[in-house]
């Protein structure tokens, strides 16, 4: 994910800008899960081999990936607001896709130029939910598909919310930040709302499953070390007694298996329409 720039659309504005700028720390913290939602995601869609592609709010370039594997493209343009994330992204899928920076809210793609205009795990972070599908139905072909997931943050979402509930019973001020309360809209109802806002039509949602197995609490801890995303970058602006009281109060609520490793789930919604 990284439509950097713009703010959360639902919930309580953050004290604390998050941090999305690079790709190898993201990629440890939440890459590995986007990638498993992303492949389901493309099966979910089913499309056909041969069609235009394009992936809005590219992050690491775990979507691009799967249509990369999984759709054979005729073309595919992935766009990101973050210029670390495009060179990322760029560097290492080669000239199997063209990378641009660019804002949600204003592709830099013309009319009616792709087959498929995709996002994965962005659009709850824009402010203008409704303009950014506007525009993805602007670039997207008559009787083409524009498809998106997000995380269930305020539901299925139990790495996450364990951080979060655990923050806020040391740093109340916390709750401002837990995106089980900043996005309490990412539910399938309100993504379809949307979809029908934008004037879609055979619009369609499914929820995505994953299971996030962690080998054991250190697999869980360091990736929030890394200071990319809304959780770490609130991790690394406390001080590091702080850091040490939130690790210890989390040994203790997790589920922590007999051999050390933790197993929880995590769920997407993904949403579908056609352009008329």
């Amino acid at each position: 994910m990284s439509d950097s720039n713009d703010k959360p659309n639902h919930g309580s504005e953050p004290s604390i800008e998050d941090s999305w700028k690079i790709g190898d720390p993201y990629e440890y913290f939440m890459g590995r899960w986007s990638r498993l939602v992303a492949r389901a995601f493309i099966d979910w869609l089913s499309p056909s081999s041969g069609q235009k592609w394009l992936d809005i709010g590219c992050g690491s370039g775990a979507l691009s990936e799967a249509v990369i594997s999984n759709c054979k493209p005729a073309e595919l343009t992935a766009i990101d607001q973050s210029d670390g994330f495009v060179k990322e992204v760029q560097k290492r899928l080669g000239n199997l896709v063209h990378c641009r920076v660019g804002n949600a809210l204003s592709l830099p793609v013309e009319d009616t130029s792709v087959h498929f205009a995709v996002s994965g795990l962005v659009l709850n972070f824009i402010s203008e939910p409704i303009k950014a599908l506007t525009e993805m139905k602007r670039v997207t072909t008559p009787g083409g598909t524009v498809a998106i997931y997000v995380w269930d943050y305020s539901g299925k979402m139990e790495f996450l919310n364990r951080f979060w509930d655990t923050a806020v019973t040391i740093d109340p001020k916390a709750s401002a930040l837990h995106e089980g309360y900043r996005f309490p809209n990412s539910t399938a109802e309100v993504l379809r709302g949307l979809f029908d806002y934008a004037g879609y039509v055979d619009i369609e949602s499914a929820p995505i499953d994953i299971e996030t197995h962690f080998r054991d609490f250190d697999d869980y801890w360091r990736p929030f070390l890394g200071g990319q995303g809304p959780a770490p970058t609130y991790l690394m602006s406390l001080g590091e007694t702080d850091r040490q009281i939130l690790r210890d109060r989390l040994i203790k609520c997790l589920p922590i298996q007999n051999d050390g490793s933790i197993r929880m789930y995590a769920r997407a919604w993904a949403v579908k329409g056609k352009v008329e």
